[in-house]
Formats: C-alpha cells, structure tokens, sequence
C-alpha cells in the first residue's frame, strides 16, 4: 500500500506539471517527424547547372537520362563555364556538366564522346551520391548507344555479358532511410526521457524539501526508488507504442517481428536508462545539473551506438568506446526484430549485454542511492 500510494503520489506530480506532459508526449512525436524526415542518406534533385554546346537530339538524349533517374535536377541552362563556377561557388547549384560541341558528331562517328562534370565537394556525403550517380548513368547512356550502334550493324549478339550480377535486397528492398531509422528512434527517445525525468524528479524532491518528509516516513529506501522510477517505466512504455504507431501510419515501417519480444527487451533497456537517471541524480544538487549531465551522457550514446553513423568506419579506439554503451545493443535489437523479424535467438548476444548493464548500472544506481538517502 505504502509503494502503490507513492506511485500514486508520482504520478499526480507528473500531472500537475504540464511541462512535463509535454516534453514526455509531443517531444517523441516532434523527434519523430524531424528525425524520419530531415535525418536521411537519400540524395535527391541536386541541383545542376548544364552548359550544352551542341543543342542537339543526342544532347538532348543524355540531359533527359539525367533527369530522369531522379538524381539530379536541371535548374539552370548557361551560356559559359564561368557562369557554373559562379552558380557553384554561391551554392545555387551543387553540380555542373559541360557538353562539348561535336558531341553529336564524335557519337555520330563511332567515337568516345567526352564529357565534363563537376561537383562541389564541400559535402561530402552528397558529392559522394552524385559522383556515383552521375558516373553509373553515363554508363547506362554509353551502354545503349552502344547497343544501338551493333543493332543497326547487325553485331547485337557481340553484347552478350561474359558475367551477370543479378543483385538482392532483404529487408528494406527500397533502401528508405527511415526504415532504418525509426526503429532506432524508439531507443534514443527512451533513453532521453527515461534519464532526463528520473534524473530530475528525483532532484527536484531534495529542491523542494519534501525528500526530508518522505525519509522520516516508514517507507523504506527500496519503496522509494521504485515508487519514483515505476511512473517512468510506464510513461516510456506508452512513448514506445506511439512511436510505433507513428512510424507505422506516418512513415509505413513494417513490423516484421514480435512486439511482446520488443516491449520485453525495451524493459530491459528501460533498467539500464532508468539507473543512468538516478546514479545521476545522486551527484546532482539541482535541477539544471541533473539535465546537463543527463544530456552530456546522450552525446556519446548518440554518435558512437550506430544510431546516425556505422560503427565499422569509426577509429578502432572508439568502437571499443562503443561496446560500453547500452543503446548500441538495443539499436541491433530493435532494427532486428522491426526490420529483419528475427527472434530472441539471433539477438542472444545483444540481450545479454543489455542484462549486464542493467544489473550494474541499476545496483551502483540503487547503493548510491540508498547512501545518499542516510
């Protein structure tokens, strides 16, 4: 009776601060929309400046495959190179392509016609796309003048390949970035909420003054941290479904695998977040603190869990880092079982990370605690 009333006391808190319902129920949904829409590798409609000396029907021709495979979009047609340097250098445009004059003539006559294209490395990420997409539709263009040129000489059998790829896609066959990317959503919003809240509730009690009057009450120490902790596990539970069904409606991510399965071990990941938050807590005095430190323990859990970068381009120095970070096994689970639908057997390794760092973190959270409260 004496837990379930101080549960019950928590959640009457955690209602009667709207500050707290907000950042507990619209921040998952806004992180939702920013992150599945604006955090993608797909690069689409690079801008591209196009100067065309020849202005004719096999120009014309190669323009259209550029413009056709999505990559690229022609924005603007100049009369100068010097004019797509300036386009370039002021940003307006992000790739340029220069058509030599006799390039009808050299296709015409069975030669390599030669051209220009230039790309703005400042990104790297997008130069990378454009210089493969502009390099793999140029080959698809030469293949078929190619073609057509042995069809008309009645050579086309000479095309036969000596080796043909036939490639597969599992998973995600369409390679959407937000596929992958929700999934691991789930696993940075628990983590964030979870440890920001509890480190702060917890704080604010001692701010108040009212940790004094919880401790001269018959309420053991253990009562009290469950009774404080309990309202956020089901609070990070309920962010897990919306974002669920978020992805679901919004973004069409398929669940391949068990959601019990899912819940179940985003519990266990939820031990781990919630020990963070209060081992926070007891090297907090304030409420300010307590955020600071809950946001600076995000940064690395961020950038070296795989969630925006993979691990296996990192220094080797930091994927050792990595291994000391909880959300990097539960991003493996959770795009596992979304994604792939595998079962507990395949994520073995991952559940049993996430049950070391759940005793751990949560035993030195609890006796540090329990110290803290004598």
């Amino acid at each position: 009776m004496r837990l379930l009333a101080l549960i019950r006391k928590e959640f009457i808190q955690i209602i009667r601060d709207p500050r707290t319902l907000a950042l507990t129920f619209a921040m998952p949904v806004i992180q939702l929309f920013l992150l599945g829409y604006a955090a993608t590798n797909d690069v689409r409609n690079i801008a591209l400046a196009v100067f065309d000396q020849d202005r004719s029907p096999a120009s014309r021709e190669l323009l259209d495959a550029y413009r056709a495979a999505d990559y690229f979009r022609i924005d603007f047609d100049v009369d100068s190179e010097i004019e797509i340097r300036q386009l370039i250098d002021s940003g307006a445009a992000r790739a340029g392509m220069v058509i030599p004059p006799d390039y009808s003539e050299q296709i015409a006559a069975g030669h390599t016609a030669r051209v220009a294209f230039v790309i703005d490395g400042s990104d790297p990420t997008l130069a990378g796309t454009a210089l493969s997409a502009a390099t793999l539709i140029g080959q698809a263009q030469s293949t078929d003048i190619a073609v057509e040129r042995l069809s008309r000489q009645g050579q086309l059998a000479a095309m036969d390949p000596a080796i043909e790829v036939r490639t597969q896609v599992w998973y995600n066959p369409d390679l959407v970035s937000a596929y992958y990317m929700i999934p691991a959503l789930i696993g940075m919003i628990l983590q964030f909420l979870t440890t920001i809240l509890t480190s702060t509730a917890i704080v604010r009690e001692r701010e108040r003054g009212t940790i004094e009057q919880l401790i001269i009450t018959p309420i053991r120490s253990w009562e009290l941290m469950i009774g404080k902790l309990a309202p956020y596990v089901i609070v990070a539970f309920i962010d897990t479904i919306e974002i669920l069904i978020a992805g679901i409606l919004i973004f069409g991510v398929p669940i391949n695998g068990s959601l019990p399965l899912l819940l179940l071990l985003s519990g266990l990941f939820l031990v781990s977040t919630l020990g963070i938050g209060l081992l926070i807590s007891t090297i907090s005095n304030t409420q300010q603190e307590a955020m600071l430190t809950s946001i600076f323990t995000m940064l690395p859990s961020i950038f070296l869990s795989g969630f925006f970068f993979p691990l296996a381009a990192m220094p080797q120095f930091l994927q050792w880092i990595s291994y000391a970070i909880p959300l990097r096994y539960f991003l493996i689970v959770v795009r596992g079982i979304v994604l792939k639908g595998v079962g507990a057997s395949a994520l073995l390794p991952e559940i049993i990370a996430l049950s070391v760092f759940a005793f751990i973190v949560m035993g030195v959270a609890a006796k540090r605690f329990h110290k803290r409260l004598d």
